[in-house]
């Protein structure tokens, strides 16, 4: 629904029958502003399931700006942020090896790369970044100049803190809905990485990264492909400077932004206030780029000292697991090994970035409680639901909502310690 005239407009929306219009708990009000705030770019009005969605969803909105407001040029974009598609799986197919291609022209297997017979061994990926290709084709095997193939990484491949998601069977060629899921032993193996379908020439790769101006040696995208009853619909992933397909937009900060900016936006998009705000506003299986900029994000002036020393270490440990994400570990001055994979840390630190954004967004600890559960608060018969399958798969793994408990735990803490007071919040 479009603005109209009126100063206030009442919505109700998810009618199935005609008690539902009647359902006052379905039913909210917005003025042109609230819904402008929400939405400035489009001026439509998001599907709410519920009052209680769109009130929460509006406080949120008045403590954090849009990702992208269009209307207000460069100052709407404060992270300098932009989404490209670095390869097309279906124009690019032609840049695209298989494992059993690459060992039939004679290459050899490197951990997950294909190096060129002829080159010289273990040659370091920075080193390979400073060659160049003979250009010629794959065919021509010519390895008087060394060239290299990375893995291509595809949406299903990563998750939010987990660049390895999962993985291709080796020898794999066809394409699979779904992928089977690394072990935690596997995980915990810092040496370990999963196994892409196709691989792409890493010159490449950093041909299309260097026309958008990227020069780091990771890289941050998120899934194209989404829904609003997954158990997660925003999931956005840091791996490693490889190639990627169309399925998975590669993030670009023009801004002059660090790593540790740039880590705390990340965490921003892993937090279960933003994926709440998400799910209400997703109308589809695609999460196109209008959609994604205007979802609300804090600008990088809102990350002080004291909130930056917070969130990059939990970052850090829950991002840097493996060595293949070693430069981003280096960008934020770590020089250390990779942090052990250990489940049970890992849900407390995201707990504590869950409470941290929980109470950024201006929430209280009962709209925080709604946002995992509205049943908590509402009762069992609201007409409403958010993280519903999250629920059931950690009450059939663990006995009980996991996530509902520790992310309350970590306010709970951070809020009688001082925490909150001590980062201005």
């Amino acid at each position: 629904m479009t603005l109209g005239t009126s100063d206030k407009a009442e919505f109700c929306f998810r009618i199935d029958t005609a008690s539902d219009v009647e359902d006052e708990r379905r039913r909210f009000e917005f003025t042109p502003n609230e819904i402008i705030r929400i939405n400035p770019n489009t001026k439509t009005a998001p599907v709410f399931r519920s009052r209680a969605d769109a009130e929460i969803t509006a406080t949120i909105y008045g403590n954090a700006p849009v990702l992208i407001d269009e209307g207000k040029g460069p100052l709407g974009n404060p992270w300098g942020v932009s989404f490209t598609r670095l390869f097309d799986m279906s124009n690019d197919s032609a840049l695209f090896f298989t494992s059993v291609q690459l060992q039939a022209e004679g290459f050899r297997r490197e951990g997950t790369d294909w190096v060129a017979q002829g080159a010289a061994p273990a040659q370091s990926m920075m080193a390979v970044e400073e060659m160049n290709s003979s250009g010629l084709p794959l065919s021509s095997g010519s390895p008087r100049k060394p060239k290299l193939y990375v893995p291509l990484y595809e949406a299903k491949m990563v998750s939010y803190f987990d660049h390895r998601w999962g993985y291709y069977p080796d020898g794999a060629e066809e394409d699979t809905r779904a992928l089977p899921r690394p072990t935690d032993e596997e995980k915990s193996d810092p040496d370990y990485d999963i196994s892409p379908r196709m691989w792409v020439e890493f010159v490449g790769v950093q041909s299309r990264l260097g026309a958008q101006g990227w020069n780091k040696h990771w890289l941050i995208g998120h899934r194209g492909l989404t829904n609003n009853t997954n158990e997660r619909t925003f999931i956005t992933s840091l791996f490693p400077r490889r190639g990627v397909g169309n399925s998975l937009p590669v993030w670009v900060f023009e801004n002059d932004l660090g790593a540790e900016k740039i880590s705390c936006i990340y965490a921003n998009t892993s937090s279960l206030t933003l994926d709440f705000v998400v799910r209400n506003k997703i109308g589809g299986t695609n999460l196109n780029y209008f959609y994604l900029k205007q979802f609300p994000f804090f600008a990088p002036d809102f990350y002080t000292k004291p909130r930056i020393a917070f969130i990059t270490p939990r970052v850090l440990e829950l991002t840097y697991t493996s060595h293949s994400l070693a430069p981003f570990a280096r960008d934020l001055g770590h020089d250390g090994p990779p942090f052990p994979w250990d489940e049970d840390r890992r849900a407390d630190l995201r707990a504590d970035l869950d409470a941290f954004y929980a109470r950024a967004y201006g929430l209280t600890r009962d709209e925080l409680r709604y946002i995992l559960n509205p049943a908590d608060v509402k009762g069992p018969d609201y007409p409403s639901e958010t993280f519903r399958v999250l629920k059931e798969k950690e009450i059939r793994q663990h006995g009980e909502y996991r996530t509902r408990r520790l992310v309350l735990a970590a306010w709970d803490r951070m809020e009688a310690n001082g925490e909150f007071t001590a980062m201005g919040m």
